[in-house]
């Protein structure tokens, strides 16, 4: 089976994406966004194409693109459409695949499911992308207990920000998790800056080996 890893986060706006990104060129994977919300600006899939330098065959077509850029239970509403979780299943590739969920994992898809029932039924190794800075000890705690409440696998924690050693400590001891690393903010934030980053803060043969 190919290998697979999902993506999600403590919150939206924590810089995933970019994760992502780099983790989809790092790994030689395929990337997959399955629901984007928002088409206005750039989209996630194009993001990571373009800071991952990702070929276009690698990049799978989104289950569903709605328009606004609201949570997706919302922005499917505003569009008559009903999402149905039930039915997403993870595209077929031959590299290896990287999923990107939408903001944190408890985030609707309807009135009654979020993307953590959706990881939940994958059981598909998940990385934790949580940012730095003030409150992420609650927001990555809570969103580690959510994820073992729902036996979704926990492949280790990601962080993006600046360096609080004290806060990261803290969240691998009391969350009993695993660091994978940490993404510092980027400037510019270039594909060349983003590969060299993921190389020098990831070990990418340890997340390679986790899921093998």
């Amino acid at each position: 089976m190919t290998l697979r890893i999902v993506v999600t986060g403590t919150d939206t706006g924590i810089g995933k994406t970019v994760f992502s990104a780099g983790l989809t060129d790092a790994l030689g994977a395929c990337y997959w966004k399955p629901i984007q919300s928002g088409l206005a600006d750039e989209t996630d899939s194009e993001i990571v194409a373009r800071l991952g330098q990702i070929p276009v065959q690698r990049i799978m077509p989104e289950a569903w693109r709605l328009n606004t850029p609201v949570s997706p239970h919302l922005s499917a509403e505003n569009d008559g459409l009903t999402l149905t979780p039930e039915t997403i299943q993870p595209p077929a590739t031959s590299s290896p695949l990287i999923i990107e969920g939408a903001g944190g994992l408890l985030v609707p898809l309807t009135r009654h499911r979020t993307f953590a029932d959706v990881f939940a039924r994958w059981q598909i190794p998940a990385i934790l992308c949580a940012r730095t800075g003030l409150g992420t000890i609650n927001h990555t705690l809570l969103s580690v207990e959510a994820m073992r409440k729902r036996l979704i696998p926990i492949l280790g924690v990601a962080f993006i920000g600046d360096e609080y050693l004290d806060t990261q400590k803290t969240i691998e001891e009391m969350g009993h998790v695993r660091i994978l690393g940490r993404l510092p903010y980027l400037n510019p934030l270039t594909a060349e800056t983003l590969r060299r980053a993921l190389r020098e803060q990831f070990d990418i043969s340890s997340i390679w080996e986790a899921i093998t």
